[in-house]
């Protein structure tokens, strides 16, 4: 409950529910014509059963034993669908080709030769209908699109109501008028930022560093406000509304706060048991991913990975404008990636555990980067627990993510952190680091108590900084923590998250 250390014991898709949904069998893909002879494109069947179980209304899609040869994207695009293969080790879907291949060049909205293949898209994609559409139309005429829940119709979205002021930690928000609010509701809770960017500065964790930080010129920062945080409504009295989860910043009146609506989101859907395998193809030069991907997860909520395997790819596991996701049992391992893990455009309350990654297989060519668990772009209150990394770092791609937390995990810090100046801050207010074990002694990224305001790294195993060229982004005192410096595994509770589950939603 220390205000330097966010709640995020309600993480997770269902709030961080242990027992995912287990919707009856709806088809097997077998008897759609997919053959697990390695040799055959089972694309077609597996997607045919996967779009007949969402017309139905949902329904889980069997894969069995054995490898399937796939030659495009497999696409779960409709609620309540859930792919299930029999199980990491038993069933295997082998890509033949990556997104450029399949759906064209994806170049940047920045500009120059950049592919953004290096930070979207998946061979396994979780993405609803109308959000897919937009988005393959708008990289196929190369007028390349915004990839978050703003998707290409911000301008469009409806205001439901207008909000009071409330506190960050609330878990109640008085609202004028709840005529178009029900319980069970999606809706999108929307801060826009003012002149002198108070709400930048109030995710900075406010004070004088943030009030006197530049914010004008950071382009691509300023482009990710309005902030828009997905949350359900679990009630509605009066002009009160309650909310699954607590407030993640103060509401004020000054940044025009409202519900509104949003994209439709993918919601209750899923991919089990199995490995996903990407041609083995050398790692392509930094920012020139040609898209072997994994599973990445867009516009969707209240979705899950669980004993997912990835092996081969460019980037693992992908959370994009994605929130209250889980991705547990899940590993990432052949020859190396450049993002094993990214989470970004405004992606909230995401649970990464239990995860893997592995050491490459094959050294890394010149002019490649890998990064390691990857968050940015105002993502906020996104959990990595348990989790064993081989290879990679704790990255922040600037974007100034804020109150995410990384728990319980070892890593070998080899990895590098991304993102250029226009994106502003590594770190924003409340960043924490708990129970962290080093096993190469390099500091970067892991104490981050000289870097993130407000922060807390508490049980961190003796570092040294032999490499760190990082200053802080923010001017005077960081008002950070560090507790147990030197000492792993004697912090109590050894895993924050599962610590504030236990403990329940107080207020901040």
């Amino acid at each position: 409950t220390h205000p330097q250390i966010p709640y995020i014991g309600r993480a997770g898709a269902h709030a961080g529910s242990r027992r995912l949904p287990r919707p009856e069998v709806a088809a097997n893909v077998r008897d759609y014509g997919a053959k697990p002879d390695g040799k055959s494109d089972a694309a077609p069947a597996i997607n045919r059963a996967l779009a007949e179980a969402g017309a139905k209304g949902g329904g889980t899609v069997l894969i069995p034993p054995g490898t399937y040869r796939i030659d495009d994207i497999i696409r779960i695009a409709h609620d309540n669908v859930v792919l299930r293969g029999a199980g990491s080790a038993r069933t295997t879907l082998h890509a033949t080709k990556n997104l450029t291949e399949l759906i064209g060049p994806y170049g940047s909205r920045y500009g120059g030769d950049k592919s953004s293949w290096s930070w979207a898209g998946g061979l396994i994609w979780l993405c609803p209908q109308g959000r897919w559409e937009s988005l393959t139309t708008a990289i196929k005429a190369k007028a390349w699109p915004f990839e978050g829940w703003t998707g290409n119709k911000r301008d469009e979205w409806q205001t439901l109501t207008t909000t009071g002021p409330a506190r960050r930690g609330d878990r109640t928000l008085k609202v004028a008028d709840t005529s178009r609010l029900r319980q069970g509701d999606l809706v999108l809770l929307r801060l826009a930022d003012d002149a002198e960017h108070t709400l930048l500065q109030h995710m900075a964790g406010d004070g004088p560093g943030p009030a006197s930080y530049t914010w004008d010129d950071k382009t691509k920062l300023t482009s990710y406000v309005p902030y828009e945080w997905p949350v359900r409504i679990t009630s509605v009295r009066k002009s009160t509304v309650g909310l699954e989860r607590p407030l993640p910043l103060d509401v004020r009146p000054e940044w025009d706060p409202r519900l509104t609506t949003h994209v439709r989101a993918l919601t209750n859907a899923g991919v089990e048991g199995l490995t996903l395998e990407a041609v083995e193809t050398p790692q392509s030069p930094h920012l020139l991913d040609k898209g072997y991907n994994g599973v990445t997860f867009q516009c969707a909520y209240d979705c899950w990975a669980d004993d997912i395997v990835v092996r081969h790819v460019d980037n693992g596991f992908g959370l994009v404008g994605a929130s209250a996701c889980t991705l547990r049992n899940t590993r990432v391992a052949g020859r190396g990636s450049h993002h094993p893990y990214f989470c970004r455009e405004g992606s909230h309350d995401n649970l990464i555990e239990d995860f893997t990654i592995e050491q490459r297989t094959v050294p890394a060519p010149s002019g490649t980067q890998l990064h390691g668990i990857n968050v940015e772009g105002l993502s906020s209150y996104n959990v990595w627990s348990r989790g064993t990394m081989q290879m990679g770092t704790f990255d922040s791609h600037r974007g100034m993510p804020f109150a995410n937390v990384r728990t319980d995990i070892t890593v070998d810090n080899n990895g590098r952190h991304g993102g250029d100046a226009s994106a502003g801050p590594l770190f924003g207010a409340r960043f924490t680091h708990w129970n962290i074990r080093v096993t190469n002694n390099r500091a970067g990224l892991m104490k981050i108590d000289g870097l993130a305001p407000y922060s807390a790294t508490v049980g961190i195993n003796e570092v040294r900084e032999f490499d760190q060229i990082d200053v802080p982004d923010f001017s005077g005192e960081l008002h950070s923590r560090i507790e147990l410096d030197g000492t792993t595994d004697a912090v109590r509770p050894r895993n924050l998250y599962e610590a504030q589950r236990e403990l329940g939603s107080p207020l901040a």
